[in-house]
Order: C-alpha cells, then sequence, then structure tokens
C-alpha cells in the first residue's frame, strides 16, 4: 500500500491548524503521515499543534532554530518524508475526506510523476465559497512555465522523482511551489483530477494570498529564468532569452505570446488529443 507524506511548513498559523487537523484524520485512505516543521513562529502555534495531535504516531513536528522562511522550511519537510508520494499542505488550509484516496488511484493507474486537482476558494471560516477558476489541465513541454497561472494546489509528486531534481531552493521567500512544478514536470507526465479535492482559505494573513505583491512577481520571474536555463532554452518565441536575470519585465515580455487566444486554442487541442 503506497504510503502518502502531507508536508506542513508552519508560520503563525497554529489557530486555524484544527480544521486542517480533522481534515486529515478524516481521509478515507489510511496509509499516510504527516510532516510539519515550524519556522520560529512568534505566537504559541507549536504548542497548539502539539495538542492538537497529542500522540498520534502518525504526526511528526520539527522546529527550525530560527526564522528561515518559506523555501528553506518546506526543503526541510522533505528531509523527513517517508511517503512515496508527497504533497504540500498549508497549515490554515485543509483537503477534501476524499483527496488522499483520489491521488493515489491517479498514480496506480497512470505513469505519472505528478497529480493535481481543481481547489475550494473559501472564506476566513474555511466555508468554500467557489472553485478556483484558473486551473486547466495542462500541456507539459519544455515551454511550460505555469505563467499565467494554470496550477496551484493540490499539486502532489513522487519522492523518487523529487530526489532527481535539486529539490526546493531554500533562498526562495516566495513562488517556492511554482519553482517545484517547473522542476518535477522536467521529469515526466501529470494527470489532472477535474475536482476540487483542497479548501484554500481567503484570509489577510496568508502568505501565498501575497502574490500580487511586487516582491512575488519578482521572484516568480526569477524562478522562470531559471528554468529556461536549466532547460537549456535560448530563445522564447524567436526572442532571445537573457543570459544574466536583470528583471521582471523582460521575463514576462518573453511569455506575453501565452496568453493570445491562438496559442491557448492550440495547447487546448493538444490536450483534448493528446497529441
Amino acid at each position: 500500500m503506497i504510503k502518502f507524506s502531507i508536508l506542513i511548513a508552519n508560520y503563525n498559523n497554529g489557530k486555524y491548524f484544527r480544521d486542517c487537523y480533522n481534515s486529515l484524520i478524516s481521509q478515507t485512505y489510511e496509509n499516510w503521515e504527516v510532516i510539519i516543521v515550524d519556522d520560529a513562529s512568534t505566537d504559541n502555534s507549536v504548542e497548539v499543534i502539539e495538542t492538537i495531535i497529542q500522540n498520534d504516531s502518525r504526526f511528526k513536528i520539527y522546529s527550525n532554530a530560527s526564522n528561515q522562511g518559506c523555501g528553506y522550511t518546506k526543503r526541510e519537510c522533505m528531509k523527513y518524508a517517508e511517503g512515496e508520494i508527497c504533497a504540500y499542505l498549508d497549515p490554515d488550509d485543509a483537503i477534501y475526506v476524499d483527496a488522499l484516496e483520489k491521488i493515489v488511484q491517479e498514480f496506480t493507474k497512470n505513469e505519472i510523476v505528478a497529480a493535481y486537482s481543481q481547489m475550494m476558494l473559501c472564506n476566513e471560516n474555511l466555508s468554500p465559497e467557489k472553485v478556483f477558476a484558473s486551473t486547466k489541465k495542462i500541456y507539459n513541454s519544455r515551454y511550460f512555465f505555469n505563467c499565467p497561472t494554470q496550477f496551484a494546489h493540490f499539486f502532489t509528486f513522487k519522492k523518487e522523482t523529487y530526489l532527481k531534481t535539486t529539490g526546493i531552493n531554500p533562498t526562495l521567500k516566495s513562488a517556492v511551489d511554482q519553482d517545484l512544478y517547473l522542476k518535477i514536470l522536467e521529469h515526466g507526465s501529470v494527470e489532472y483530477i477535474k475536482e476540487p479535492l483542497y479548501l484554500y482559505r481567503l484570509h489577510s494573513n496568508g502568505i501565498s494570498q501575497q502574490s500580487f505583491k511586487p516582491g512575488a512577481k519578482e521572484s516568480f520571474a526569477k524562478v522562470i529564468h531559471d528554468t529556461m536555463k536549466r532547460r537549456g532554452i535560448r530563445k522564447i518565441n524567436n526572442q532571445l532569452v537573457p543570459e544574466v536575470y536583470t528583471n521582471q519585465h523582460e521575463i514576462y515580455e518573453l511569455l506575453n505570446y501565452q496568453t493570445q487566444k491562438l496559442h491557448r486554442l492550440i495547447n487546448k487541442v493538444k490536450v483534448t488529443f493528446n497529441i
């Protein structure tokens, strides 16, 4: 039976963890573990989480000696993961009760390195409001950079595939997940589950909800440039890829063509007919 590792990087989100915990212990799939790494929270997160998980051996919690940021903490989570399939779950979010079961089914019946689903946007009380509209079935090629965003949570991947990459970049403060997606996708096929398996809580303190901020856009541009260099791409749509990263505008301008109707139509045809 495949073991599933759920990885949680926590920083000051202990007050939301009860919902996350309840969704995990309610899973219809039983062979899982939860790895929690706290990034030197300044609230009582560790005490709250430890009280909730008590002596449940399926949950393991570790702490950074000092605050290191999202990339470092998510990389630490992977150090402790023992499962064949891994996925990150934010401590202020939750997953549907059959999420792990449906993910494992995809890995069992398909030769894939990753699988992802739609996600449900929720209010601060985790009450579902609407499905995140941007998640789509993608055409995975060396020119796919998830820009504009086509998938986010719930992204699951084989641990053996992760170990073939350089892993999560510990210096990244944002665009950490985007970096991981692009590295994993370079090693095989990905399956799309067209239903929400992830409950995403919208609230003012959410780290991933800062994606509109200039710093996050800058980080994502650097991730895309690193990806282009790693894949040996010298030209995008007949435009030269800069040897050295200088600014985000250069990178996003290279990808403007991917938002155009013709490009999106071609990709839709490729996805539909599995070209």
